[in-house]
């Protein structure tokens, strides 16, 4: 991507953009995720940040959280990139906005769950691969 388009992304995507309760779960939807639309609007009054980005008809093309207690260690989640605009690195700057605003709100550890065939998009991001676990209730 050339430098100047990725100076553009940085400007156009925003910490704490405007998002309204159904524009998540419709993005989510479409890269074949569960809406989860009961999430919201409480995830926003209860994460630390978000940020966003829209496209030039206004549409939330992007969105990614980091949540926590907002102290030493945050977790990202919910990486989604509109499938029409994947593959141009809205993704990587998305990621880079949150890892920056997450310095800026002192956290100095940030982690996140991915499928492995997504190490090295996050590679290229720089997370380091680890191991962990995952708790889930029964259902």
């Amino acid at each position: 991507m050339s430098g100047r388009r990725e100076d553009q992304l940085k400007r156009e995507i925003m910490i704490n953009l405007p998002i309204e309760p159904h524009e998540v779960p419709k993005l989510r939807e479409l890269v074949g995720w569960d809406g989860r639309h009961s999430d919201y609007p409480t995830l926003f009054k209860r994460c630390n940040f978000w940020a966003g980005l829209r496209d030039e008809r206004n549409e939330l093309i992007a969105f990614g959280y980091v949540s926590g207690m907002g102290l030493q260690h945050g977790y990202m989640e919910d990486i989604i990139i509109h499938p029409q605009h994947q593959r141009k690195g809205i993704g990587q700057a998305l990621v880079k906005k949150l890892l920056q605003e997450s310095e800026h709100a002192g956290l100095e550890i940030v982690t996140l769950t991915y499928d492995t065939k997504h190490t090295g998009f996050y590679t290229d991001c720089g997370f380091v691969p680890c191991s962990g676990g995952l708790w889930r209730k029964k259902t």
